[in-house]
């Protein structure tokens, strides 16, 4: 096989498998700590997140997430939001696609009253769209499993009002219809999921599988470029909608062909370069994001037909399940002198009243490891700056945030990151919620700057 028609296949299949290992994590994997421990159920934090979260990379410490996993194959589920005492809360939904839709937002006036939603499918057996008495509003999904994930500014700094909306998280529930109407669950198949965990292992090991379970349960427009393409970049590998497979011995992404009628013969040698792909692609949208000329700022998680392939590969090879440009937007923190971080060093960043970034909401900076885009582990649990986080500005209303691997003298415990000194990529993505858009247009994100000594 060609490298370019490989390299097709794994830029078509990022969006899928990036998003399948998130919704796999979130329902079934026992050790993360954001976990529902099943379909069509909720986890509620009791505080914000730390660095034994690996659900999701970079994940944020400024919101709280309450994440539902649904399961759409039997029948509709009703998830019950309540309001929330909060300036910014967002309802993002995806599926193993990776479009992202935001039913409700404070930033469209929701949240200001408990809202019921219904979430179904294409395939939801039983159920044709028909309403149903006090449900408020309704969901089409692309895909049978999927996630509605609620982005709730919890006002940490506000010991008050953090006890109230942590309260009110406690009160989002999700019940299948059947449920709703005071009638047990229809009984649910039983489903032997392919494995999940970090992208470059599935394409290595078991992408061939995702993709065609993926397959089995996405919704595909014929009309929609996007779609088809990923289509045709997997049929030669046998890889179709609707085709039946199971897990027994279960082939790697390299093995020879068990159960698919491919015209591609593949060996052990071609998962090694899947793998070297995925690992090469998501290094160039790292850096892509890191940029201050990241050209896709504006363009990352829209909803199905606003988006082409790169902005797609980027936002899930850096971080699956984001807000758009309208909610939220992510700069990346770039250097003084153009080289990536690295915790052998400390850094500052400044910026003056008129220079911090035009957020309606509020504005975070969150440090990561480079590698896996996980918060940078250390006793303080401290991992942005920000309203939420703690920060302190100076008197004429900067800031000045310092990365370092121990505090320096006279900075605020509020503005310091703490690293560990060892030879570790690190980045910083920032946060501006409910941004200014037009302001956006001209701001430039700030630059670290090396701390000589």
């Amino acid at each position: 096989m060609k490298t370019q028609q490989m390299e097709n296949i794994v830029r078509r299949s990022y969006q899928y498998i990036a998003m399948y290992n998130v919704i796999s994590s979130f329902a079934m994997d026992e050790y993360n700590p954001m976990s529902t421990g099943g379909w069509n159920k909720t986890y509620v934090p009791t505080a914000l997140a730390d660095h034994t979260v690996r659900a999701i990379a970079r994940p944020n410490n400024d919101t709280l997430y309450v994440p539902t996993l649904l399961d759409l194959r039997a029948e509709p589920v009703v998830v019950h939001s309540p309001a929330f005492d909060s300036k910014f809360v967002s309802l993002e939904t995806s599926a193993y696609d990776h479009y992202v839709d935001i039913p409700l937002s404070t930033t469209k006036g929701d949240f200001k009253k408990p809202v019921r939603m219904l979430y179904y499918t294409d395939r939801t057996r039983g159920y044709d769209g028909a309403p149903v008495e006090g449900i408020d509003k309704y969901m089409k999904m692309s895909g049978d499993f999927a996630i509605a994930f609620l982005r709730i500014m919890p006002h940490a700094a506000e010991p008050e009002r953090l006890k109230k909306n942590l309260a009110t998280m406690k009160e989002v529930t999700a019940k299948t219809l059947s449920e709703y109407l005071g009638k047990p669950a229809k009984p649910v198949e039983k489903t032997r999921f392919p494995a999940f965990g970090r992208d470059a292992d599935i394409f290595e090991k078991g992408g061939r599988y995702v993709m065609q379970f993926v397959f089995n349960h996405t919704t595909f427009d014929p009309n929609d470029e996007m779609d088809q393409a990923v289509l045709a970049a997997l049929k030669p590998l046998g890889v179709e909608p609707g085709q039946y497979f199971n897990l027994t011995n279960q082939p790697t992404m390299g093995s020879p062909t068990i159960q698919w009628k491919s015209e591609i013969e593949l060996d052990e040698s071609d998962g090694k370069k899947f793998r070297e792909i995925a690992e090469k692609i998501a290094q160039e949208s790292l850096a892509i994001w890191s940029s201050p000329d990241n050209p896709y700022l504006f363009d990352v998680f829209k909803p199905k037909g606003e988006m082409t392939l790169e902005p797609m590969v980027v936002q899930s090879a850096v971080g699956p399940i984001g807000n758009p440009a309208d909610q939220a937007m992510y700069p990346g923190i770039g250097t003084m002198d153009g080289k990536p971080m690295n915790a052998l060093h400390d850094y500052v960043i400044r910026m003056s009243k008129d220079q911090l970034p035009p957020a309606i909401a509020f504005w975070s900076a969150t440090l990561y490891d480079a590698k896996n885009g996980f918060f940078i582990p250390n006793d303080r649990k401290k991992y942005s700056v920000g309203e939420n986080s703690g920060m302190k500005l100076v008197d004429d209303g900067g800031i000045a945030i310092y990365i370092a691997a121990e505090k320096p003298a006279g900075v605020p415990e509020e503005n310091w990151l703490p690293i560990n000194r060892k030879d570790q990529g690190i980045d910083i993505i920032m946060r501006v919620y409910q941004p200014d858009l037009e302001k956006m247009k001209t701001w430039q994100p700030p630059k670290a700057t090396k701390i000589l000594k």
